[in-house]
This record gives C-alpha cells, structure tokens and sequence, in this order.
C-alpha cells in the first residue's frame, strides 16, 4: 500500500519543464561557484536532463540567464498589475524597480557570482545588454510609460544603465528593508527626472 500511495504522489506532482528547471538548476550552481566555471553538462545533469534535451531548450549559458530575465519580468508584471495614473512616473518605476530586486532577492548570491563573472568576461556583458534593455522595456511599460521612437530608446538606455547602478548597491545592501538600496534608487531617479527636464527644455 505504501509503495502504491508513493506512486500516486509522484503521479500527481509532474515535474516542472526542462526551461524550468535548467534555470533553477543554473542559479543554484552559481550560488555555490564561479558562474564561468559552471559548464552546460553541470546544470544539464542538476536539471536531471541530458545535454541534448537542454540543447533543445537553451542555446548557450546567456540563453539560460536570458529565461531567468523574463522569468522575473513575468513576476514582477503580476505583482504589480496596471499602473495607477493618479501616482507620478518617478514612484511608479521606483515601485517597479523595487519590486524586481525584491524578487530577485532569493538569488541574490548566484547573480553576484554572474555579475562578477560577467565582468571578468566583457563579451558576455555586451550579449547580455539586449536581454536586459528588453527587461526595463517592459519595466518602463509597466509604469505606464511609453518606450516608443528615439526619444523611449534613450530613456530604455538611461533605465538600464540607472538599474545597473543600483544593482550594484543591492549586491551589496544587507539591511533587512532594503533601505540602502531604496535610497540609491530614489536619488538615482531623481537625477534621471531632472535631467530628462533640462533635456526638454
């Protein structure tokens, strides 16, 4: 009977897809090493696949780190939900923005390692950006803001580069609120505000 309650447990919890997985898989190893000497074989057998199976899914470690970015999009878009337009631009992508790290919170110690790997290898960095530059696209949406023509492209560029500076602080930020990295935030998007002012004047 026990063998039989067993098996209908396993029945009734399929696994979660190989994208899933792999990605989970990848984030763990990078917590417990250098992300550049994680291999596409090490997450293949974490994710209990083989290599041709996530050959099928992923292109490359980029490709993995690419899911695990809309991944979090994904999520921070759901908390979120529709922008209230009674609230400024500036605390709408502050919420946004705060939202996102605190959902990356549970990875914090696998996206250091990436980090610091990412800066050891520029190239890596540089395929990365449009991954990155598609997430505050959406990041910029979600604020009920509009990203189209030049003008959203330049301001898509200054968010990217905003959020990358505060990533940085949240790497590093162990206050239990986040406090440092708020302030970072804030002040960040208030010399973002005063210069899209002056830009427009």
């Amino acid at each position: 009977m026990a063998a039989k309650s067993s098996a209908k447990k396993k029945k009734s919890a399929p696994a979660k897809p190989l994208r899933e997985r792999a990605v989970v898989a990848a984030l763990d190893l990078a917590a417990r090493m250098p992300w550049d000497m994680v291999t596409l074989t090490d997450i293949a057998d974490k994710a209990h696949a083989s290599l041709a199976e996530l050959c099928e899914v992923f292109e490359d470690k980029t490709d993995i780190l690419a899911a695990y970015g809309r991944m979090v999009d994904k999520q921070v878009l759901e908390n979120v939900g529709a922008a209230d337009p009674s609230v400024s631009e500036r605390d709408r992508l502050f919420e946004i923005l705060m939202e996102r790290f605190d959902v990356m919170e549970e990875h914090k110690d696998a996206l250091a390692s990436i980090l610091k790997s990412l800066t050891v290898d520029p190239k890596q960095a540089v395929i990365g950006l449009p991954h990155l530059g598609r997430s505050m696209n959406w990041m910029f949406e979600a604020a009920g803001l509009s990203a189209s023509g030049i003008k959203g492209a330049i301001k898509i560029a200054g968010l990217t580069a905003l959020y990358l500076y505060v990533l940085k602080v949240w790497l590093r930020d162990e206050t239990a609120d986040l406090s440092k990295t708020m302030a970072a935030l804030d002040k960040s998007l208030g010399r973002a505000e005063r210069a899209v002012n002056s830009f427009m004047l």
